[in-house]
């Protein structure tokens, strides 16, 4: 580090000696904390006992900030572009693997090109911001001028990125994405323009104050307030979305503006010559500082502008080292998206929880239904599997026959116990945000869960309980009528045998099948989501030709119905179209990879016992069974699994309480084990448990 210091030259801007200085700063390992800060302290007493290297250090420094172009860092670095979701994606890609070219101009390609590492940022936030500051102080204790520039080198290219990101605003506040959402603002005065008009006669006022026409400007509380209006405006069209739909392009929009205001703001706090800040914002100075210096916030506005200035510095140094993430765009950009999929799950997961014994024998009743159906559904693809048909063509037969059979039971509002997990997940996670939106209530929610564990149960054996007998009588009645079984002996073998928890991957086979259910319910939520943000019913309603021939207030009925079952008959359409493909695709690509599916498989179990006469070992038949319920409980737990974890994060929440919800769980069965698996005939309007418990914190809650 001396070496490097001794050879500092004050007369250049190259960047290499700042590379190789930051390079004896950075730890081996991105979290030795220890070694991050004892290095900077290191250069710090160094600089100290050296005044005329921290002068040379100092005006080096200045040189490589003067020669370079600032602007781009503070509006590109953190900010997303505004050249949409999918443009951005395949920049990161290809950035990811070849990285641009870097040049001597901006300020943004030397930050690259100084910590060019990822872990960069750790590191460097760890070191105490106080550290930092002492550091700086050493180097600035002598005031140097340089011929290239005047005054502070950092101020013009802030400015102008105030300006840049003020009119990105104001471009996006008035892209037809968000007006046609939002018609309000076309309606009252757009804050996002005002803004724009604020900020520039406020820059204007900036300039002549830099140039000695005035002595004093007004603050920048008049602009905070309009940027706090374009907030409200955000969070109103965010709100609205949940129950009206959205789009990636939307939800890429609102976090783009978002992001451009929030750096406004900090911006113009380090502009702001009164060195106040509003009210409103002086309660959020610690998360414009991002909690790294706590410490240094005092009265004073030196102070608070150097510890507002050192925490946007972390912020940028972090955006730049993820600049080219990919998860970050989605992290940034999908949640909104996936919360509006899982709060319409949400809302068709109220109909798979039944409230008391009335609705559970619905339930019973309705899953009866889908298993008749499910019976037939396993004799179709017995049939077609006789056919011979080639690879792909057998799969299109298998897929339809799935497709079909499934869209036909949403028509007939019959239910498919294994569909139930993707849609109650979501209602569960829902139930999670109490009112204060802070703590939550275990006993409801040990409620909720013993509704939906025992009405799921009750599917299962409504699917279970038709299902095996249609399948027993349409075998039997085939064999009446042809003379011979549908299945014969060898195929009756292999039908067990696919079923085998031991002695095949059938487990395997079932947790695919059970991811299959997951993606079929985010499918349903996708499409239920398109349904309203387009306004189908609407849309449809508009067809003249459809409504001459079947009248206008059935072509209405029609665009209502569609709209509101739209993302059910979807979901069913491509959950059908996974179980008939899956298969064939691993054959093809020589792929140990199928479906098991728990009704399909009891039903399988039916005709291979008519298969064999009957004639079946009690040790394979309790292995049979054995294996349709281990394929049923791989079905449930990973599609439910799967489906819970992503309303979570659709919702930023991390539940940490299982323990004490399990033992609620455990109570509730020992007192009534009945009332568990049942429910009890008439339950009061709120269920209590034994032990009512204070509501908890939501972990890792935003």
């Amino acid at each position: 580090m001396l070496a490097i210091l001794e050879r500092i030259d004050p007369y250049t801007s190259n960047i290499d000696l700042l590379v190789e200085l930051f390079n004896s700063l950075r730890p081996k390992r991105p979290h030795d904390n220890a070694t991050a800060i004892a290095n900077v302290r290191t250069l710090r007493q160094l600089l100290k006992g050296n005044p005329a290297q921290a002068r040379a250090l100092h005006e080096y420094v200045l040189r490589v900030l003067a020669a370079r172009r600032h602007a781009s860092l503070y509006t590109d670095i953190g900010v997303l572009s505004n050249s949409g979701f999918f443009t951005e994606l395949k920049r990161r890609i290809a950035y990811r693997m070849l990285p641009p070219a870097l040049g001597d101009e901006y300020l943004s390609d030397a930050l690259d090109q100084v910590l060019y590492l990822e872990t960069d940022h750790l590191w460097i936030s760890n070191v105490p911001a106080i550290d930092w500051l002492e550091l700086l102080d050493v180097l600035t204790a002598e005031e140097i001028e340089l011929a290239v520039g005047d005054g502070n080198i950092m101020l013009p290219g802030i400015l102008d990125a105030i300006r840049t990101l003020s009119y990105r605003v104001c471009a996006m506040g008035l892209e037809p994405e968000l007006t046609r959402f939002h018609n309000e603002i076309e309606v009252f005065q757009s804050p996002f323009m005002v803004q724009n008009t604020e900020v520039n006669a406020y820059l204007d006022a900036y300039t002549q104050l830099l140039q000695g026409s005035l002595e004093h400007i007004e603050d920048a509380r008049h602009l905070l307030v309009m940027l706090d209006q374009c907030d409200a405006v955000i969070a109103k069209i965010r709100k609205k979305a949940l129950y009206q739909g959205t789009s990636i392009p939307l939800t890429y929009l609102l976090v783009a503006l978002a992001q451009s205001i929030d750096r406004l703001r900090k911006l113009l706090f380090l502009v702001d010559t009164s060195g106040e800040l509003p009210g409103s914002v002086n309660v959020d100075i610690a998360a414009i500082t991002f909690d790294a210096t706590p410490d240094l916030i005092d009265a004073r506005p030196v102070s608070r502008r150097r510890a507002g200035a050192v925490a946007l510095a972390l912020e940028l140094i972090r955006a730049h080292n993820h600049k080219y993430k990919v998860s970050d765009l989605f992290t940034d950009n999908i949640n909104l998206l996936a919360r509006n999929v899982t709060e319409n799950a949400s809302r068709t997961g109220e109909h798979y929880i039944s409230e008391n014994r009335r609705e559970m024998g619905a339930m019973f009743l309705s899953s009866a239904g889908a298993g008749v159906i499910i019976g037939f559904m396993a004799l179709f693809k017995i049939l077609m599997s006789y056919l011979r048909s080639a690879p792909l063509v057998e799969a299109f037969m298998f897929s339809m026959n799935y497709s079909i059979g499934f869209m036909f039971i949403h028509l007939l509002h019959f239910t498919v116990a294994t569909k139930q997990p993707a849609m109650t997940a979501s209602r569960i996670a829902a139930g999670l945000h109490s009112k204060d939106g802070r703590n939550i209530d275990l006993d409801s929610m040990a409620e909720l869960i013993t509704k939906v564990f025992r009405t799921q149960n009750m599917a299962v054996l409504g699917n279970m309980a038709t299902a095996i007998p249609t399948a027993w009588l349409i075998a039997l009645g085939y064999h009446a009528i042809t003379g011979h079984h549908l299945v014969s002996p060898e195929k009756a073998m292999h039908l067990l045998h696919d079923i085998d928890p031991i002695g095949s991957p059938a487990i395997f086979y079932a947790m695919i099948a059970g991811v299959c259910l997951f993606v079929a319910g985010l499918i349903s939520g996708y499409y239920d989501n398109q349904a309203l943000y387009t306004r189908w019913a609407q849309r449809i309603a508009q067809l003249r030709g459809l409504g001459r021939v079947i009248g206008q207030e059935r072509l209405q009925r029609l665009g209502l119905y569609l709209e509101n079952n739209l993302g059910g008959l979807m979901g069913n359409f491509y959950f059908g179209i996974l179980l008939g493909t899956i298969g064939t695709l691993g054959f093809l690509l020589g792929l140990p990879i199928d479906i098991r599916h728990i009704t399909f498989s009891a039903a399988n179990f039916a005709t291979a016992l008519v298969g064999l006469d009957h004639n079946m070992s009690w040790q394979l038949a309790v292995k049979s069974l054995s294996g349709i319920f281990a394929i049923g409980t791989a079905n449930l737990l990973v599609s439910f699994g799967l489906a819970l974890w992503v309303a979570l994060r659709s919702r930023q929440v991390r539940f940490k309480h299982g323990l004490q919800l399990l033992k609620i769980l455990g109570k509730r069965f020992l007192k009534s084990p009945i009332v568990f698996f049942f429910g009890s005939k008439n339950p009061p309007p709120l269920a209590l448990a034994d032990e009512v418990l204070d509501p908890l914190p939501l972990k890792g809650q935003k």
